[in-house]
């Protein structure tokens, strides 16, 4: 299967491939260069990643308990297991 590479450096994978692979839009790909010279691409899921500190958590247990206001969908389950990092230091 051919493909192109744009003026931007992206390819785009075509609608049959991505449907037989089952990959959606949105989806991140690692790539990897293979000693031969062969780019392999797969599927690779990626976590946000929130950090706060005390006073943060403090701010985010206040919203919680709050009940207004509307977050994302994706904040929200991250918020759930929020808790604070005490390995680094967040001003």
């Amino acid at each position: 299967m051919l493909v192109a590479l744009d003026k931007y450096g992206s390819i785009t994978l075509p609608a049959p491939l991505r449907q037989k692979l089952g990959l959606e839009n949105e989806i991140y790909l690692e790539l990897s260069l293979e000693d031969d010279g062969a780019i392999v691409l797969y599927p690779v899921n990626v976590q946000r990643n929130i950090r706060l500190n005390q006073k943060g958590l403090n701010k985010l247990e206040q919203a919680r308990k709050s009940g207004t206001g509307q977050l994302p969908e994706w904040l929200t389950e991250d918020m759930k297991n929020a808790e604070a990092d005490t390995d680094q230091q967040i001003p």
